[in-house]
């Protein structure tokens, strides 16, 4: 019998694709993706005058359009961000209910996530100052400065002028590699904050890309669907417009630790365990997800090179700290610093907002005690912020050692860990929340999980303010907040869901 000769497949062209994304933008599946993409078009002129601003721009100023700042101006825009934030919470609601009936495919949340992330490059940051301190932080390793002994303040450029007051003494919380990234950028714009701006969200982009191809692996790995992934943790509002639109590097933290644990359950945990320890070296908390991958490394031992339990075990242990401290080392001594960003972390205790329970403990005590006997808000804080850290140190090795099984346990475990710290760490941001909604995406995949996350992510993001501020203590945002979570919540929750759709053919579209 002879092999019938292989038919070689066409490629696709430039041309081929961008007609294909033509025919797709003026489909019926494009029109989510255009609305969000108008809804980001309209967050980038309103951040103009509501966004998160310099405090002196002088590009505003010779455009004449620094009258968007200020009194009517402001008024204008904040209801064009807030019109672009609404439309494209409602975008990712109609697409959302093409998750729960199982029909979205990969390539329309690929290509909805280009619309909508497109407008947003051009913007100025928004629902956060962070950048500056990026940038600051960045000038001061460039300038010979160790930014984990010094703040901002030491080193006198006008970059300070836009670092938030309660920034510029603490020293810099993250690791060696993006401060690293940050030093790349001031050397490569110096001290302009609006080239160095856009050029730090560029360099967020291979996070994006990495947590899009990451995501569905990871899925798939489990049995889940993975354009629902690509919806919970790609084109959720708080990593579009957060992460990207705020400038974040939990985007490239999140992308680097998806990515591990892809290549981890790929059967290529030596690259993983390298990928988690750059994830670390941009920011610590990617580090919860080390001790669960050696699970993952150990069973693929046992299985397959016939290890016994505890040997396979020794092995993934020691092979990971090995990989990790030797991967470790070199980037920080390419940059030049050692371990002092671990005493910085503490500098969240500055912030307080609702977003943790101790904080909301303390707040209620406050509130409610406040009318019967005196408190000491702050002290009450304290206690409530040391007994939350001791259930974080309890619970991780608790959660390690429960969720050790399979594979889908250990993913389990891991976007357990990572609830249990942003709910209980003295403080938390919106963004933080993106955490575990990466890990997720691959489990929480029903009707009813994927209507809770387009609650929670509504009301979060609902809940801040374009500037960078929260309306937690307003009651009127907050019952804004709630009545538009709900709204999201009941969208999701009465859509059908099509028992009979094959996620598996739906995923190869």
């Amino acid at each position: 019998m002879t092999t019938p000769p292989v038919t070689a497949q066409p490629t696709r062209s430039r041309g081929d694709h961008v007609s294909r994304l033509a025919r797709f933008a003026i489909s019926t599946d494009g029109r989510p993706a255009l609305l969000g993409c108008a809804g980001a078009a309209l967050i980038t002129l309103g951040g103009l005058g509501a966004g998160s601003t310099r405090l002196h721009d002088p590009l505003l100023e010779s455009l004449q359009l620094s009258w968007l700042r200020f009194g009517h101006g402001l008024v204008v825009s904040s209801v064009l961000l807030w019109c672009g934030v609404a439309a494209m919470l409602a975008a990712w609601l109609w697409l959302g209910r093409r998750v729960v009936d199982r029909s979205a495919t990969t390539y329309t949340m690929l290509a909805t996530t280009g619309f909508w992330l497109t407008p947003l490059l051009l913007s100025v940051p928004v629902f956060s100052r962070d950048t500056y301190s990026y940038l600051a932080q960045g000038a001061l390793l460039r300038d010979g400065f160790d930014p984990y002994l010094v703040g901002p303040v030491e080193n006198a450029n006008t970059l300070l002028d836009n670092v938030s007051p309660i920034w510029t003494t603490t020293t810099a919380p993250y690791g060696p590699v993006f401060i690293l990234v940050a030093k790349f950028v001031t050397m490569a714009v110096g001290n302009h904050v609006i080239e160095g701006t856009m050029l730090l969200r560029l360099c967020m982009l291979p996070g994006l890309v990495m947590l899009i191809w990451a995501a569905p692996r990871v899925a798939r790995h489990v049995g889940a669907n993975g354009p629902a992934a690509l919806w919970i943790c790609v084109l959720n509002p708080l990593v579009i417009i957060h992460l990207m639109g705020g400038v974040h590097n939990e985007m490239l933290m999140v992308g680097l630790m998806m990515a591990a644990i892809a290549l981890t359950l790929q059967d290529r945990p030596v690259w993983g365990v390298g990928l988690i320890a750059i994830a670390v070296a941009v920011k610590a908390t990617a580090g919860i997800a080390l001790p669960f991958m050696v699970w993952m490394w150990m069973r693929r031992l046992r299985d397959d090179r016939g290890l016994s339990g505890a040997k396979a075990f020794g092995v993934a242990t020691a092979a990971s700290l090995l990989i990790f401290v030797v991967v470790f080392a070199v980037v920080s001594w390419l940059a030049g610093v050692g371990l002092g960003w671990l005493t910085a972390l503490a500098g969240s205790v500055k912030i307080i907002n609702w977003l943790t329970i101790p904080t909301a403990v303390a707040n209620v005590t406050n509130a409610v005690g406040g009318l019967f006997f005196p408190v000491n808000f702050y002290a009450v804080l304290d206690v409530a912020r040391v007994v939350g850290v001791g259930i974080i140190a309890i619970s991780l090795p608790l959660l390690w050692w429960r969720f050790r099984h399979d594979d889908r346990e250990a993913l389990t475990g891991i976007a357990l860990a990572m609830l249990v710290v942003v709910l209980f760490v003295p403080a938390a941001l919106p963004w933080y929340y993106t955490w575990p909604l990466a890990v997720l995406s691959a489990l929480a995949q029903s009707r009813r999980a994927v209507a809770a996350v387009a609650g929670f992510s509504t009301w979060i993001m609902v809940i801040f303010k374009p500037d960078g501020s929260h309306g937690m203590y307003s009651w009127l945002q907050v019952g804004l907040a709630t009545a538009c979570a709900a709204a999201a919540w009941y969208s999701l929750a009465t859509s059908p869901e099509r028992a009979d759709a094959d996620a598996a053919t739906v995923d190869a579209q």
